[in-house]
């Protein structure tokens, strides 16, 4: 049909380029004259046009999904024969009967008509088509923030995907001098008139289609929106796009890392280049959250050779598998062991000799290892004290352990036992070569086994949203500040500092879970419940980063501070040597009450050791 279509539009614009020729007003005789001479090139047009709208493939394509590009091919399509027709027309006139194929006005006029007639033919045919098919009655207003390019190849995409049931009713844009302009048709507001808008339009959904958005910015279109009940979602990045276009089903929710209440951390420190260049570095539980977020960080470093080490087996190819294929020339080892294993990690650390260490790994599950606490002993204590004194005995430069806020004040085996391998790791300090470091993180936005995937996995089945208690709070940073933490420490510690930031205040887990939902387009307690499960054993209702007999000194950063804790007592290595062998031998009970001793803050709490405080 379309074959037969095109045929059709170039012979009428052939016929009315020869009455325009004649300025409408030939007569009967000067017409039949024409068509005795024009008879016997017709079947040469027709020829001519079908062979090369062949050869670049016009036909091949499907006409609803007609593009620019496939514009550009019709216009050279078009001149082609143009140009076929002169030299044709040239050989005729110089080798056969005298006569041109076609007057070259006829030509010139032919071919403007034809390339603006057919183009024109699929653009209706393509409107026509996104008319019928959009489904009116159910459609759902949407409004793009930002009216450059990303917003506008948006609004395209969306207003050909049938099946999206969106519809594009205007642009939002801070640029004044757009704002009362129109972009692809539709109108461009300003952001003071948000609300307005969306009331008037009845909108459900904002689409934040520029791609270099402030993050305070992101943040205050996130809180807005919330407000107003809008779902958001996100242009992918315009790298992650295959020739200019991506599929609506790539409009992503936007980051709940826009909603930590506070300014994300950034730290520019110039330091970091000099600091692994040509250095070896050894990750611990490099599969894991923060482990691979160091790996991805490192890469824009000048390092010598990165070794990656795990006992989880398919994380770690993941993850080789990432780095592989972002990074080729990366000089990067992958290494599968536990670290309570010391004679595989002797032999790792003679195979290597790494210079500096961060030791990312440990167990982390409060719940899991407050069932499990000898586990919790011989993996976060026994484990960081293998690696410690080997990099000690080994040399290396600098050792960064990577601490928790839940060290602080305890109330679980979890928390506990990392503040025991704090002390290890400073007491070791002032009897090695080593710098030992030590950071300590709030909870990690979107690491594994965090309150942010569970959410999104409760969310996306229907619901229920589980929280334990409605007054529990925590302090939140993203992966990458936490990585930019570690990594900071690397440069500004001599040995012996915890660094932590200054997180700012508190996050209701109660008011993520609302905000989670409501970014899913969802209201909560409507479309999903939220249930009050209750405090896990070993679980606190408040997190600190600093204990309260710890004292902060200010670093050059405003928001990083160094936590000096009470000075370590070397009878505690007598008393840390004695809990391992209780936790290798699996007194669990007796494991707990020696920790006890060691950190004497640490108050069970809805634990089965509470008996024991």
């Amino acid at each position: 049909m379309i074959v037969v279509l095109d045929l059709v539009i170039h012979l009428f614009a052939l016929l009315f380029a020869y009455l325009i020729r004649f300025d409408l007003k030939a007569d009967f005789s000067l017409i039949k004259t024409e068509w005795d001479i024009l008879v016997g090139s017709i079947w040469f047009f027709i020829l001519v046009k079908l062979l090369v709208f062949a050869f670049f493939k016009i036909h091949n394509g499907i006409v609803r999904f007609s593009s620019s590009a496939d514009f550009r091919r019709i216009f050279i399509a078009e001149l082609v024969c143009s140009l076929t027709f002169i030299l044709g027309s040239l050989i005729r006139y110089h080798n056969l009967d005298g006569f041109y194929l076609f007057p070259n006005s006829v030509l010139v006029m032919e071919f403007v008509l034809s390339t603006a007639l057919v183009i024109s033919g699929r653009f209706i045919i393509k409107l026509l088509y996104l008319e019928t098919t959009r489904d009116k009655g159910r459609e759902e207003p949407i409004l793009i923030f930002g009216a450059g390019v990303a917003g506008q190849l948006t609004k395209r995409l969306l207003d050909q995907d049938s099946a999206s049931l969106q519809h594009v009713v205007g642009f939002i844009d801070d640029n004044p001098a757009l704002h009362g302009m129109r972009i692809e048709g539709l109108a461009v507001y300003s952001l003071d008139s948000f609300k307005s808008i969306i009331e008037k339009k009845q909108v459900r959904t904002l689409v934040i289609a520029v791609q270099q958005i402030q993050r305070s910015k992101l943040q205050h279109l996130a809180e807005i929106s919330l407000d107003l009940g809008l779902q958001i979602k996100r242009v992918p990045e315009a790298r992650t796009w295959v020739n200019g276009s991506f599929e609506v089903t790539e409009l992503k929710s936007i980051d709940i890392n826009s909603l930590l209440g506070r300014p994300v951390i950034e730290l520019q420190n110039p330091k970091l280049s000099a600091h692994f260049h040509e250095r070896t570095v050894l990750i611990t539980g490099a599969a894991g959250s923060i482990g691979s977020g160091l790996a991805n960080a490192l890469m824009h470093q000048k390092f010598k050779h990165l070794i990656l080490l795990d006992q989880a087996e398919s994380a770690l190819y993941e993850l080789e598998q990432h780095l592989k294929n972002k990074y080729p020339e990366a000089q990067i080892s992958y290494v599968i062991g536990d670290i309570c294993d010391k004679p595989r990690m002797s032999n790792l650390f003679e195979t290597f000799h790494p210079q500096i260490v961060f030791h990312a790994a440990a167990y982390k599950h409060v719940p899991l290892m407050e069932a499990n606490p000898s586990e919790a002993i011989r993996n976060n204590v026994a484990g960081t004290q293998t690696i410690a004194e080997l990099s000690s005995d080994y040399l290396v430069e600098q050792f960064i352990m990577i601490s928790t806020d839940k060290a602080v004040n305890p109330t679980n085996v979890m928390g506990a036992s990392k503040r025991i391998a704090e002390m290890l790791v400073s007491l070791l300090d002032k009897e090695s070569k080593t710098a030992f470091i030590t950071t300590r993180f709030g909870n990690v936005l979107g690491s594994n086994g965090s309150v942010i995937p569970l959410f999104e996995k409760q969310i996306a089945s229907g619901g229920p949203v589980t929280v334990t208690d409605e007054r529990i709070t925590r302090f939140f940073m993203t992966i990458a500040e936490a990585c930019q933490l570690v990594l900071e420490a690397a440069t500004m510690g001599s040995g012996g500092e915890i660094f932590v930031f200054e997180m700012g205040d508190p996050v209701k887990i109660i008011d993520l879970a609302e905000k989670m939902i409501q970014l899913s387009g969802l209201q909560p307690y409507k479309d999903i419940d939220i249930q009050i499960t209750g405090l896990r054993p070993g679980e606190k209702l408040y997190e600190e980063v600093l204990a309260n007999a710890e004292n902060c000194m200010p670093t050059y950063h405003p928001q990083i501070l160094i936590a000096k804790t009470r000075p370590e007592n070397k009878n505690h290595i007598k008393l840390i040597t004695e809990l391992l062998c209780l936790a290798e031998n699996q007194q669990n009970e007796q494991s707990v009450k020696l920790m006890k001793q060691i950190v004497p803050e640490y108050i069970s709490n809805n634990s089965m050791f509470q008996k024991l405080d």
